[in-house]
């Protein structure tokens, strides 16, 4: 199997053993990456529409000006993106204490957010 076969095995199996929510960003983000024209095996808007509809089984935070404004404090703060910032300060607002991220350092910190690579 693929690398990222064995990635979407694992996103499965995490969206079935553990308790998730997710930001509005992140619902975002998956529907431009699943359909981008760049990729093989591309998602249809349709498909990845029904993915993304899959995803609201899950709570999930809506972006707010207090939500922006906490990301670039944290942002100026850690010297992570913008778009992960927000991902943090959205985990935060929903009292989460911990990020599933590629992208981040595993075990990274932010504040009381930690962060934990889920393809380790």
């Amino acid at each position: 199997m693929s690398k990222e076969g064995d990635k979407a095995d694992r996103a499965r199996e995490l969206s079935r053993s553990r308790d998730l929510a997710l930001s509005a960003h992140v619902l975002q983000e998956s529907y431009v990456e699943a359909t981008r024209a760049s990729r093989d095996d591309a998602l249809t808007h349709e498909q990845a529409s029904r993915l993304v509809e899959s995803f609201l089984r899950f709570p999930v935070q809506e972006m707010t000006v207090a939500i922006a404004a906490r990301a670039m404090a944290t942002k100026a703060r850690s010297g992570t993106s913008y778009w992960d910032a927000a991902i943090i300060e959205a985990a935060r607002a929903l009292g989460w204490r911990a990020v599933l991220s590629e992208d981040l350092d595993h075990g990274q910190d932010y504040d009381g957010v930690r962060v934990e690579k889920p393809f380790l």
